[in-house]
């Protein structure tokens, strides 16, 4: 007899004397932790790469340097992808949902690593993305594997991605409270109370883990000097609907050069293509080089010499006018940096530039505000919340907007207007665009989770799993004497016509022929051919669950036919597939 492994004693060991609640506990400490962990290495490899390069440069030629930086780093990371990893690393959180909701929350293991270090030279060599979605998808990487290896089943390991999605958010922004938020709200979990323990215990292990390492300063330190002022409504619900504006800007352009990009086709004319156009914009703004977490906190403490250092534009550092044009130009143009970024072959986050565009958005309304002499505004404090409007419409989540940025920044005496310019900017985007960055192309090819049970349940239900083969199949060609002959060992009352290439033709139903089966005079005079109809609505064998369920709900069939390019491959029925949703509909609403 085979002795068993060490895991496998364990898993026994485990199923004895834990239960599966215990279990979930542990791991979701486990994986707060190790998320932790790779959002401290993810932050100093990038901040070592940085320095190295910095260190080796002379300011005289920092900006031509600009120019070939992000391509050296984008080249490395293709060059690891292409030779080492041999799979695509798909972008963060678009990857976990797609995990979600197509790949029973199974992400590959080369993520555990891999966004680690294509991120890590992408942003290092100055990419204009972040370390957000490389972390969460490093995160999720963690968890997903962590629950395979412990067997666990497909509703507690979504449990474990959240998990590690809140967790590697709680480490890279310090922000607890807003991870758990941002885990409900863009991963969309549709979690009881029960499963908020495991993530309240990710989110604070993940933190402490930071606090550790990276020391317990938060990330973008803000002191609010004038709270809020019922004169400044206004205002805030004006900001709110300018961020979400731009955020609607974000959101398409971002998807005009994806599409650009996918028309180039090969991977080293995109590098060279992205690599030269992304040099030449930094080369111009040299506040758009690398994730512009510095900039950010010096525009929250009023000082904008970010926009002008190492520029052309330096000598014109105290003209209103040319600030008012640089914040222009570097929130046009941020989208479309960080865009080229990652159509070039680059990995990274829109987190941080949806940051960088929401705090010049807030100095940029509040100057122009000014300077027409309309209110006096606290410039930095509409900076803070500039960030909160801007999350809310790029995201589509107008609570991690609010939470995050309260959270980061300590600025929860500015609670009320951040909650008018999240919702109001959220509002706004929605007007215009439906989803965000991250679930626009999911909701396209249909494969996007929601916090629509019914819909999430569908998703989860794939066509091939619900075909059932037991349907006698005759020939065309046949005569009414063999396929009563078939009939009489059926127990179905429809039969598929195929062809001798399984190329499906039509059916015949029982209560059609019922009559003339009784003429045995018929049997070899009349075909199937003449007694087959040809079905108006089939399914496709890839066909989404929520379109076979839209053609049962506006027809009366019981039964439909599914196709493969034409070939039959079985039916699919309406018995079925109730069934089956109502099993997986109670299995998910279990607490």
């Amino acid at each position: 007899m085979k002795k068993k492994s060490l895991l496998g004693r364990f898993l026994v060991w485990r199923l004895k004397h834990i239960s599966d609640r215990q279990f979930i506990l542990f791991l979701a400490v486990l994986i707060g932790v190790t998320a932790g962990i790779a959002a401290v290495v993810i932050k100093n490899s990038v901040h070592l790469i940085s320095i190295l390069l910095q260190d080796n440069s002379s300011d005289e030629y920092q900006n031509f340097l600009y120019v070939i930086y992000p391509t050296i780093g984008i080249l490395v990371a293709v060059l690891f992808i292409k030779y080492v990893i041999r799979r695509p690393v798909r972008h963060g959180i678009p990857n976990v949902l797609y995990g979600i909701s197509k790949s029973n929350a199974q992400i590959n293991r080369h993520n555990m690593f891999s966004s680690i270090v294509t991120s890590a030279f992408t942003v290092g060599f100055g990419g204009s993305v972040g370390l957000e979605g490389p972390t969460v998808a490093t995160g999720a990487a963690l968890g997903s594997n962590i629950g395979k290896l412990f067997h666990l089943n497909y509703k507690h390991i979504t449990l474990l991605l959240g998990c590690a999605c809140a967790g590697a958010m709680a480490a890279i922004f310090k922000a607890p409270i807003a991870a758990i938020v941002f885990a409900l709200e863009v991963i969309m979990l549709d979690l009881t109370m029960w499963s908020l323990v495991p993530l309240l215990l990710a989110s604070a292990s993940a933190v402490i883990t930071s606090y550790f390492f990276l020391g317990m300063d938060v990330l973008y330190p803000f002191e609010v000097e004038y709270g809020f002022d019922m004169k400044d409504l206004p205002y805030y619900i004006a900001l709110g609907i300018f961020t979400g504006l731009i955020a609607t800007y974000f959101t398409k352009s971002y998807m005009f050069i994806h599409n650009v990009f996918e028309k180039i086709g090969a991977t080293y004319r995109k590098l060279i293509f992205g690599g030269l156009s992304l040099g030449l914009i930094i080369f111009f703004l040299p506040s758009l080089y690398g994730e512009g977490y510095y900039a950010i906190n010096a525009c929250l403490s009023g000082d904008y010499s970010y926009l002008f250092n190492n520029s052309f534009f330096y000598s014109f550092s105290d003209s209103f006018w040319m600030l008012i044009v640089l914040l222009v130009l570097v929130i046009f143009f941020k989208v479309i940096a960080a865009s080229i970024t990652f159509g070039a072959g680059g990995v990274g986050g829109i987190f941080a530039p949806t940051l960088f565009m929401g705090v010049n958005s807030g100095v940029l309304f509040a100057k122009v505000v000014q300077y027409l002499g309309l209110r006096d505004l606290e410039v930095n404090n509409f900076a803070l919340i500039g960030m909160a409007g801007m999350i809310a419409g790029v995201l589509h989540a107008p609570l991690t907007g609010l939470f995050l940025i309260a959270d980061i920044s300590g600025g929860y005496q500015l609670f009320v207007p951040l909650m008018i310019t999240a919702t109001i900017s959220y509002a706004t985007v929605k007007t215009f665009e439906p989803h965000s960055v991250y679930t626009i192309q999911l909701a396209k090819r249909k494969e996007l989770m929601t916090h629509d049970k019914d819909k999430n349940v569908l998703s989860l239900m794939r066509v091939t799993k619900l075909i059932e083969r037991d349907f006698s199949t005759i020939n065309a060609e046949a005569t009414l004497g063999d396929l009563v002959k078939v009939i009489a060992k059926a127990h179905r009352n429809i039969f598929i016509v195929i062809d001798k290439e399984n190329n499906f033709e039509g059916i015949v139903k029982l209560d059609d022929i019922r009559e003339i089966m009784f003429q045995p005079e018929k049997y070899d005079s009349v075909n199937v051919r003449e007694l087959m109809v040809i079905p108006q609505v089939v399914i496709q064998h890839d066909e989404s669950m929520a379109d076979v369920a839209a053609k049962y709900q506006y027809s009366d069939k019981f039964n439909l036919v599914v196709l493969n390019e034409g070939k039959y491959c079985g039916c699919v029925s309406r018995a079925q597939i109730f069934s089956t949703y109502r099993r997986l509909l109670k299995h998910f609403s279990e607490d």
